[in-house]
């Protein structure tokens, strides 16, 4: 039996990063990230870290950078620090009491797992049950501000090897440049993301992405809409993926069984971290559903969560969680995520196999507060 973890401390620093781009979606440019790195420290001193996702205004989900910080300090931390855990399968059972708030409660299950993983002296992929030694990768590109700086940019990404490109679709920039990117690169595995950015009424308009031989659509209709993404998937010979729609195990199966989709994003921050997330893995596979690892513009930690979840053998499609040096001029972990040809190799030490960069968090750290036992 695993022996009793006791969590006696718990730090959060608050960091606001420079992306080196703009990331542009249907939403809105996103240049900054402001986000928590959470430090659990065990009885013997030892540390475990986790990274909220949320950003500074709930479009993605209806959780923010401020909300979470409330939901951590005011209900998970005082939960955690209840009594110890011998497993991080408990975090997720104990912070049930909580209503959605997946964000915050993955932050902070995800420290605990770096720490169990550590404590265990195994890398977290391993600890999860990962099979993979190293996991593809592809780049996620927004929208740009024309199509040749489009086509430049992709020419740049599959230059270095990324092995799959998503990109970001709206009204007035969806299939006519669909149809470029297909003409200038047709052996080129690309998805496009609609962030919701569609209804069933422009269902001819999306018909036509059937011609491009695209591995998927992410996320075409409203977040809620199970029953008219059922519709859309059956006029649609292109597989659907779901992403915003899904926050829970339950989700996942009423999707399933209505055919809203043939392919689930997982994002360990959206369904509350990695224990749902094994659970969604294992119904995937038991169901014959391809799954593959978004991203949401991670720094290094979360970064390094996403790719061991990328380890198990479900995630068939490569995974957003591409290079540090894609978004950041410097990272908050060190060695930072490094990509050769199209691969990121999953590191062999204990937990998340990186080691944080304080003076890095220094630099970015805008806040610090710590919450003791």
């Amino acid at each position: 039996m695993n022996a009793p973890i006791s969590i006696q401390t718990v730090i959060l620093h608050r960091l606001v990063m420079q992306l080196k781009h703009p990331f542009t979606t249907n939403i809105g440019d996103f240049q900054k990230k402001d986000f928590f790195i959470v430090e659990v420290i065990d009885s013997n001193g030892l540390s475990g870290y986790g990274e909220t996702a949320a950003f500074p205004s709930p479009w993605y989900t209806e959780e923010t950078t401020m909300t979470t910080q409330h939901v951590m300090e005011s209900f998970l931390i005082p939960l955690l620090m209840n009594k110890p855990i011998t497993h991080p399968d408990q975090v997720s059972q104990r912070f049930q009491v909580v209503r959605r708030n997946n964000m915050a409660k993955a932050a902070i299950e995800g420290a605990v797992w770096d720490l169990y993983a550590k404590i265990n002296d195994v890398p977290l992929a391993v600890a999860i049950g990962g099979t993979k030694q190293a996991v593809d990768v592809g780049v996620a590109i927004g929208v740009q501000a024309s199509i040749p700086e489009l086509l430049h940019l992709i020419d740049t990404y599959v230059a270095q090897g990324y092995k799959r490109v998503k990109l970001k679709i709206k009204p007035g920039w969806d299939v006519h440049v669909l149809k470029q990117v297909r003409q200038q690169f047709p052996n080129l595995a690309i998805m496009a993301d609609a962030n919701s950015a569609y209804t069933l009424k422009d269902i001819d308009l999306l018909k036509q992405i059937d011609d491009l031989d695209l591995l998927m659509i992410e996320q075409p209709l409203a977040h809620n809409d199970f029953l008219d993404h059922a519709t859309l998937q059956r006029e649609l010979s292109t597989p659907i993926c779901l992403d915003e729609s899904i926050h829970t195990f339950s989700d996942v199966r009423l999707a399933i069984e209505l055919g809203s989709c043939k392919i689930i994003s997982m994002k360990l921050a959206r369904v509350g971290g990695i224990t749902e997330a094994k659970k969604i893995h294992d119904y995937c596979q038991e169901h014959h559903v391809p799954v593959w690892c978004g991203g949401m513009l991670e720094a290094g930690v979360g970064r390094a969560h996403s790719l061991a979840i990328a380890t198990l053998p479900q995630f068939q499609f490569p995974g957003d969680t591409s290079a540090s040096s894609k978004y950041w001029e410097h990272d908050i972990i060190q060695p930072e995520v490094k990509m050769t040809d199209g691969q990121v190799r999953i590191p062999n030490q204990p937990g998340i196999g990186h080691d944080i960069n304080w003076d890095a968090i220094t630099r970015y750290r805008i806040d610090k507060k710590v919450i003791k036992n």
